[in-house]
């Protein structure tokens, strides 16, 4: 990480005179999530100045996410206490930089009230690490005010601060509540480590006062920033796959992380000259074990109850990779046929051409081999991609199955792309995955062809 903040300082001191010499307060910024009228995702507002300790953000450009993780559920044993006490420090990593950024907290699956005293966000100090870069410390204020109370089964968005976000590096979000809210709102699989401390440490630049580790994120299911880097939100919706659950933790390997990577060294080296490679950042909105089709409990909403809130009302979003339907297959005891999770599918590409988003539909990988195939389910697996391929239902098709399966099994995965569970693949098989995305079909208008 050291290379990755060499010049982080001078950055944020370049920030910090512009606000010195600047007294505007936060311009408008450009469109695509409506907060040229001040207004954010889920019904806030963007406070009209600063907060205590806060710089003012002045910086222009285009609000994208830059993170984001869809809450899957409430975290079992926090039913009574919450995080009551205690400093949460999630580490999440970047797929855009900005000069400004913003966070959303959530109280989705909170009994009660959840009210957050103290928070901060800050560039890692090094990776694996909760040690903060002090330079870029921000205090973070809601609607002005460093205390903000989140309804249950609400969310509550940041105001802006300004700090130079780097893409493709670590970011630490810190928050303190004082009271319990009942179950913590939580992402699972995170494959990355964040870090908890006894009382209210979330100005903590050492990391000393975190000596509590967690695989979860808690709260946090958005990151935002503002720049010129990006104009545009890709979102990934998916499963385990999506989610990355067997990729290497802290490593950053899974599929949207490297396809985040592609866009941005395709745009850096000049690969595009015609203008076909979108300025997205990406957001992963997986969740491990979800189905189209049904809700669950400890694996979220199903995807036609979850759609609007983890992806159509991402900041910005301009597409979507949906990767959707396996588990539909494999929790099924008696499969009977592709319709109903084509048809869940195809009221997914709906809703999202009624917001202009463009949709791009991934088949389904193979799974022989794995406790819960059969042949039966191979046969819905079968057709289900057929009905992805035969076109009228996706705007365009990235054909996961065809890059990851055997030649001489085509029921199973090749044995580099597979993590040796014979459903998820290995990091090389998450690669290929992000490799076989065409960029040029993520931009362009949202309007199937229908036959």
């Amino acid at each position: 990480m050291t290379a990755k903040h060499h010049g982080y300082a001078l950055l944020a001191a370049i920030v910090a005179l512009v606000v010195g010499l600047s007294a505007a307060i936060y311009a408008g910024v450009a469109s695509g999530d409506g907060a040229d009228s001040g207004r954010l995702p889920g019904g806030n507002t963007v406070a009209a100045g600063p907060g205590p300790g806060n710089a003012a953000p002045v910086s222009t450009g285009v609000w994208v996410g830059a993170w984001g993780a869809a809450p899957a559920g409430g975290e079992p044993g926090t039913e009574t206490d919450g995080m009551a006490g205690r400093t949460v420090r999630n580490v999440v990593h970047t797929g855009a930089g900005g000069t400004s950024a913003r966070i959303t907290l959530s109280n989705l699956c909170g009994s009660g009230p959840l009210t957050v005293t103290h928070a901060t966000l800050a560039v890692a100090a090094a990776d694996d690490s909760a040690a903060a870069d002090p330079a870029t410390l921000r205090r973070l204020t809601f609607g002005g005010t460093t205390t903000v109370v989140v309804p249950a089964g609400e969310q509550a968005v940041s105001d802006a601060v300004a700090v130079v976000v780097p893409h493709d590096a670590d970011i630490l979000i810190s928050t303190y509540s004082p009271t319990s809210a009942g179950p913590v709102t939580y992402h699972p699989r995170a494959r990355q480590t964040s870090y908890v401390a006894d009382g209210e440490s979330t100005e903590d630049v050492t990391g000393a006062a975190f000596t509590g580790t967690s695989v979860y994120w808690r709260y946090l299911t958005a990151l935002d920033v503002l720049g010129n880097e990006a104009d545009g939100t890709l979102v990934a919706f998916g499963d385990s796959i999506t989610d990355g659950v067997t990729s290497t933790a802290g490593e950053n390997r899974r599929w949207p992380d490297v396809l985040a990577g592609r866009l941005r060294t395709a745009l850096t080296t000049g690969a595009s000259t015609a203008g076909d490679i979108p300025r997205y950042g990406v957001v992963n909105a997986g969740i491990s074990g979800n189905r189209v089709l049904v809700d669950d409990p400890l694996r979220g909403a199903s995807g036609l109850h979850r759609f609007d809130r983890d992806v159509l009302d991402r900041t910005n979003v301009k597409a979507v990779v949906v990767d959707l339907g396996i588990n539909d297959i494999l929790r099924d005891p008696n499969p009977s046929g592709p319709q109903a999770i084509v048809a869940g599918l195809r009221t997914l590409v709906d809703r999202a051409h009624a917001r202009g988003v463009r949709v791009v539909g991934a088949t389904l990988m193979p799974f022989r081999g794995h406790r819960g195939y059969t042949d039966a389910r191979e046969r819905v697996r079968q057709q289900v991609n057929a009905a992805i391929r035969a076109g009228g239902l996706f705007d365009e098709v990235v054909d996961f199955d065809r890059a990851l399966r055997d030649p001489y099994d085509p029921r199973s995965l090749r044995s580099e792309y597979d993590s040796g569970d014979h459903l998820h693949p290995s990091d090389l098989g998450y690669r290929e995955m992000a490799q076989t995305v065409d960029l040029s079909d993520l931009t362009g208008p949202a309007a199937r062809a229908r036959l």
